[in-house]
């Protein structure tokens, strides 16, 4: 079969669309991102519509920390960045470089993932459990939701690099490790909103 040779001396100009399977995957993949898409809007909404209620608990000013924020924000727009590079690398036939790249982003998106752990950890010991108030509930929610699709992005892309660290580029696992991408940057550009939405107006007191 086509999609199992290694495509050692020379690539389709889009590998990840050039079957009909890959083309399958990406039409699919859009169709789950726009119901992602509706229940993360969902949660922001009922995140807005409960912020205020702290029910005498720790506020959002009281407990945020922009400096660990800016930290993980960082952390997780890098690893956005290497995504970029490794599939840029993958139309380049460069087999290597991708893997490198796609590891660098676990590792980011894992670092990502402990300081979220040690906020959450920090914000329970300065009294905001998840039944403290509405604001607790909803926050806890819509981030820890996110923090879950990191966790999920992370096995997934650690699942293909496994899988193939040997296999080279092929036309079966180029749009598979495409799509994976794609979900990066979709985690990604909700955590830019989360990051505006939930930390910037909570420390601001908007």
């Amino acid at each position: 079969m086509a999609g199992s040779v290694d495509l050692s001396k020379g690539l389709p100009s889009h590998p990840e669309k050039s079957t009909l399977e890959g083309k399958n995957k990406f039409l699919g993949f859009w169709i789950f991102l726009g119901g992602e898409t509706i229940m993360f809007a969902t949660f922001f909404g009922t995140f807005l519509g409960l912020r205020e209620g702290t029910a005498g608990g720790p506020t959002a000013e009281e407990l945020f920390s922009m400096p660990l924020v800016f930290i993980m924000t960082m952390l997780l727009l890098t690893s956005s960045l290497t995504s970029v590079l490794a599939m840029f690398a993958m139309k380049k036939n460069n087999f290597k470089n991708m893997m490198i790249l796609m590891i660098v982003t676990v590792l980011l998106g894992v670092g990502f993932l402990g300081f979220e752990i040690y906020e959450f950890v920090e914000y329970v010991h300065h009294g905001l459990g998840y039944t403290t108030s509405a604001f607790a509930s909803s926050f806890y929610t819509l981030v820890g939701l996110h923090g879950a699709h990191v966790l999920f992005g992370l096995c997934w892309i650690t699942t293909l690099i496994i899988r193939y660290s040997r296999s080279g580029i092929t036309l079966t696992n180029a749009p598979k490790f495409y799509v994976a991408s794609l979900y990066w940057h979709f985690i990604d550009v909700v955590w830019v909103f989360i990051f505006t939405v939930v930390y910037l107006m909570g420390i601001g007191g908007a």
